[in-house]
C-alpha cells in the first residue's frame, strides 16, 4: 500500500509532468501487482467476490481518471484527496483503539469505493491502496482481507489505466518503470507475510498511521506549509 503515492510524489518532485508520472507508475504497477496479488492469494488474504466488486468499477474509474490526467489540470483535486485520506486514516486508527464488530458493509460500498479509488488513482498516479484499503477497513473489513484484496484488484486497474495512457500520451520514463517493477516484485512477498503475522490491532494502527503520515505530508506540501 502507498507504493504509487510514494513513487508519484518522488517523480513529481523531480519535475516529471503529472500525466507522465501517472502513466509510468501504472505501468510499473502491472509488474508489482502480480507477485503481490499472488502472494496475498496464497496466504488466503483475497476475497474473490470483493475483488470483482472493486476491480470492475475501479477499471472504469481508472480510465476516466487517466483521461482527466491526460487533458486537464488536477491541482484542485489533490488537496481533496489528501483531506479524504486524512479522515480515513483517523477512522482506521480509531478502530485500532476501539475495535468494532466485524461487518459486511464493505461489500455494499465496494463498487463506489472501487470507482472512486480508480478515478483518483488514474488522475494522480497513486492512491488506490490508501483510498480503497482505508475505506474497506473503516467499513468493517478485516485488515488482512482489505490489504490483500485491494492488491489483487490493483492489477486490473493498473493494466487498463496504462493502456489508456498508451493510447493518449504514450508511456515514457522506462528506466524508472523497470526500477519500480524490480523493487516492488522483490518486496511484495515479504510484505504479504508481514501482513499475515502482524496482529490485527497493531496492523490497523500501522495502516492508519501510514495513511495519516502520507496524506498529511502531501497536504502540507500542497498548501506550501513545508518544503
Amino acid at each position: 500500500m502507498a507504493g504509487g503515492v510514494t513513487a508519484s510524489a518522488f517523480l513529481l518532485s523531480a519535475g516529471v509532468p503529472p500525466a507522465v508520472v501517472s502513466a509510468g507508475v501504472h505501468t510499473a504497477k502491472i509488474g508489482t501487482a502480480i507477485p503481490s496479488g499472488l502472494a496475498h492469494w496464497r496466504l488466503g488474504h483475497v476475497d474473490m467476490k470483493l475483488m470483482r466488486r472493486l476491480a470492475v468499477p475501479g477499471m472504469i474509474g481508472g480510465v476516466a481518471g487517466a483521461l482527466v490526467a491526460s487533458y486537464l489540470p488536477v491541482e484542485l483535486l489533490k488537496p481533496a484527496v489528501s483531506i479524504y485520506l486524512v479522515v480515513m486514516g483517523f477512522a482506521v486508527l480509531r478502530r485500532s483503539w476501539h475495535p468494532v464488530e466485524r461487518s459486511d458493509r464493505h461489500h455494499a460500498t465496494a463498487s463506489v469505493v472501487g470507482a472512486g479509488g480508480g478515478f483518483l488513482d488514474g488522475v494522480v498516479g497513486g492512491g488506490w491502496g490508501p483510498i480503497v484499503t482505508s475505506s474497506l477497513i473503516a467499513h468493517g473489513a478485516e485488515p488482512r482481507i482489505a490489504i490483500g484484496t485491494c492488491n489483487a484488484a490493483e492489477f486490473f486497474v493498473a493494466a487498463i489505466v496504462s493502456a489508456t495512457f498508451a493510447a493518449t500520451i504514450g508511456l515514457g520514463i522506462w528506466q524508472v518503470v523497470v526500477g519500480l517493477v524490480i523493487g516492488g516484485a522483490v518486496a511484495a512477498p515479504f510484505a504479504a507475510l508481514a501482513t499475515r503475522h502482524i496482529p490485527e490491532r497493531p496492523l490497523m494502527a500501522v495502516v492508519g498511521l501510514a495513511i495519516l503520515l502520507l496524506a498529511g505530508s502531501a497536504l502540507l506540501r500542497q498548501f506550501d506549509l513545508v518544503g
